[in-house]
């Protein structure tokens, strides 16, 4: 009786060490870390590979040290013209210090979600919409910017923001729509006005040089009959210059 006691107690001790034994090993990944708290105090950081913490006075919480992409939900954004759009992007970053990430905020991993929705909607709202459809680059840099410098005490490197869509209204797509049509429409009057007035100089500075050379006035008509004559119309209308007709005949016109 007194020996299956002592077996069944041996039993029980045996077991219970191999439960601490097995609790006080911990195996990290390569991408992690562990933050250790000893009786509730941090006491530093581990990983990765196999570490050891003490069983009830120890505790370790894992953290990842990957890239995290996270997307942010479409935000209503009222534009410095005061257009309403929605605006939705995707963030990049991740954990530089776990010591920070764990004891400065509670759920980082939320707490950086809101804060960049509340970003994202700051930032935008300070802007037209012209704005956020043509220079979305540097959009991205400014927000990128203010949340690294807002989660830099988290222990959180934020290294990328990118604006994915910017959803408009139909009344502001046919508006922006008309907008272009009389853009372009504005730019080819300006181009053909253009084209007219160097054709205009052009025409002016050939005359100009025909003025001076009456042979060259002569030559330039016999050209322009040349090249009509080769046409197989019935009728040829073909306008003669006084002038001309005077050099040909040898005699000037009266005074």
């Amino acid at each position: 009786m007194f020996i299956n006691t002592f077996n069944i107690g041996l039993t029980v001790v045996v077991v219970f060490l191999l439960l601490l034994v097995f609790n006080a090993i911990k195996i990290l990944r390569e991408y992690q870390r562990g933050v250790i708290f000893t009786l509730g105090r941090f006491t530093g950081v581990k990983g990765p590979g196999l570490i050891f913490v003490i069983p009830i006075l120890q505790q370790v919480v894992k953290v990842d040290l990957r890239v995290v992409t996270m997307d942010v939900p479409s935000q209503d954004v009222i534009s410095r013209d005061n257009v309403s759009v929605k605006v939705n992007a995707v963030l990049y970053f991740r954990v530089m210090a776990p010591e920070k990430a764990i004891i400065q905020v509670e759920r980082y991993l939320e707490a950086t979600s809101q804060l960049a929705q509340t970003t994202l909607r700051a930032v935008l709202g300070k802007h037209e919409l012209d704005d956020m459809l043509s220079e979305r680059e540097k959009l991205n840099i400014d927000v990128q910017k203010i949340l690294d410098a807002q989660t830099d005490s988290w222990g959180i490197k934020v290294t990328n923001v990118e604006i994915k869509h910017i959803d408009l209204n139909e009344n502001m797509v046919r508006a922006i729509a008309r907008q272009a049509e009389a853009e372009r429409e504005r730019r080819a009057k300006v181009i053909h006005a253009e084209g007219e007035k160097q054709a205009a100089q052009a025409l002016m500075e050939a005359a100009e040089i025909l003025a001076t050379q009456p042979s060259a006035m002569q030559l330039r008509y016999l050209q322009t009959l040349t090249q009509v004559a080769g046409d197989k119309s019935s009728t040829l209308v073909f306008p003669i210059p006084v002038d001309l007709l005077s050099s040909l005949m040898g005699t000037k016109k009266p005074g």
